[in-house]
């Protein structure tokens, strides 16, 4: 199987000219095969005359410009051209006529300059062959020579739809990657949003907080020791997150374990927030992105309670069930806020797209009584 896939991969690396010359000889080879002579294009009806040493001149002229027909195919069809009116003037009627027709496909397909010019030279030059032939006698008539005509039309015709086709292509290509490309910046700035976001905000809550503990030295280390610790794993974090975007880093998006949930929590506690938690189920062997998703809906919630509601008592309830996993984060609104509890609203933005794509559904407002309420419902199992 490797080395069926090797040959064309290897035939693919050598030059167009390579590739293409084998089937230049192929034709020139069969133009030369007696029992072939005279069964070939006939345009004119000219009375047949045997081989001789143009023959050899007009056959190369036919053929061998072929093995340049996509790297320089204007020059191929001209070539071409001027072998196939030798071979209808002379009456060989050999098959290398049949090049023209690959010529023209050819140049219909790549050429990319001119092509107007070129279809207009092209279409004079046949009206003077046309005319030659009839000159010398030839019994085509009108509705042979215009048949012919059209014949060839199809034939560019056909090279210009493959180009018009290859054309497409490379664009539904180019629209797929930009595509991938920009989901791909949006997912690194949802996760840069959520673990900067996350751990900066509980740092400076923890800061303002120092400033006033001068007086008592033991919660002053205790708070400065919680925040080298928020620095600390914001830098793994963030370290993990860069690793992703080294393209010869081959690991997939790290899933925090479940007691990531508890050090978020308690995380959020030494910022100064009461926060309850509790946690109901186990959680299934395979989740998919369902687990890494309920924890950023977790701490995106607790984030928001830090920066809107300081201080106001915070509950998160997190339930493992046989196919999806519920998460509920509320806050009261008691809280001294600063802002809307959204803020940009970026970060729940970007949970609401995140638990949408694996199928979730994912709600944030305000409560009746003031406070703030963030829930999601995951299913496990679905590709992250």
């Amino acid at each position: 199987m490797i080395g069926s896939r090797m040959v064309p991969d290897s035939w693919r690396r050598w030059p167009v000219t390579v590739r293409d010359l084998p089937l230049a000889l192929l034709v020139a080879l069969a133009s030369v095969v007696p029992a072939l002579h005279n069964h070939g294009t006939q345009l004119g009806d000219l009375p047949g005359r045997p081989f001789d040493a143009l023959t050899v001149v007009t056959v190369a002229l036919e053929c061998l410009p072929l093995a340049v027909r996509r790297r320089w195919p204007a020059l191929c069809l001209a070539l071409v051209s001027v072998g196939f009116a030798i071979d209808q003037l002379r009456a060989y009627h050999t098959v290398a006529g049949a090049a023209l027709a690959i010529a023209l496909v050819s140049a219909g397909a790549h050429l990319e300059r001119r092509r107007r010019a070129t279809v207009a030279l092209a279409s004079a030059a046949y009206v003077a062959l046309a005319v030659a032939l009839d000159l010398l006698g030839s019994t085509e008539g009108v509705t042979g020579f215009v048949t012919f005509y059209l014949a060839t039309t199809l034939a560019w015709g056909i090279g210009a739809w493959l180009r018009q086709s290859r054309a497409a292509e490379a664009e539904r290509r180019r629209h797929v990657a930009v595509t991938a490309r920009t989901a791909e910046r949006t997912r690194i700035a949802r996760e840069l949003h959520d673990v900067v976001t996350h751990h900066v905000t509980a740092m400076v809550v923890q800061a303002e907080a120092a400033r006033y503990l001068t007086a008592a030295p033991e919660r002053l280390d205790t708070t400065l020791t919680a925040i080298t610790d928020t620095g600390r794993r914001a830098i793994t974090d963030l370290r993990h997150l860069l690793d992703l975007l080294n393209p010869d880093h081959s690991a997939e998006p790290r899933t925090p374990p479940g007691g990531e949930l508890r050090a978020l929590v308690e995380q959020t506690r030494q910022a100064g927030q009461p926060v309850e938690f509790t946690e109901e189920g186990t959680p299934a062997e395979t989740t998919g992105g369902a687990e890494l998703a309920a924890y950023r809906v977790v701490q995106e919630a607790l984030t928001n309670a830090l920066k809107y509601a300081h201080g106001s008592r915070t509950a998160v309830h997190v339930h493992h069930g046989e196919r999806e996993i519920t998460v509920e984060v509320s806050t009261d609104g008691s809280g001294s806020y600063a802002a809307a509890p959204g803020g940009s609203g970026r970060g729940l933005a970007g949970l609401r797209e995140r638990v949408g794509v694996l199928g979730g559904e994912f709600s944030a407002g305000r409560r009746a009584d003031g406070g703030f309420v963030v829930r999601a419902r995951i299913p496990t199992g679905s590709p992250s």
